[in-house]
């Protein structure tokens, strides 16, 4: 029981990072939405978000995590990010 504990011990305290990580990706990716709003451009890179994606699952591969998990992940991200440029750019 003391073992399950402390893995969810650890497991609470890597959600919590998680959380920070994100909030930390968004403050930039909302410093980017202003720029491109500012500068007129599209709110999406698909050129971009595949090389991302590409790197993101090389690197899941390379951690023994499922690149497939990381791969929809990060799209999750990529399409809430994409919202958030949208509504910068009006």
């Amino acid at each position: 029981m003391a073992e399950l504990l402390e893995l969810r011990g650890s497991i609470d305290n890597i959600d919590a990072a998680l959380v920070h990580l994100l909030a930390e990706r968004f403050k930039c990716t909302q410093k980017v939405g202003r720029l491109k709003a500012e500068h007129q451009l599209p709110p999406a890179d698909p050129s971009r978000e595949k090389v991302q994606i590409e790197r993101l699952r090389a690197l899941a591969a390379d951690a023994r995590l499922d690149p497939d998990f990381a791969e929809k992940f990060l799209n999750f991200i990529i399409t809430e990010v994409i919202r958030h440029h949208e509504a910068l750019r009006q």
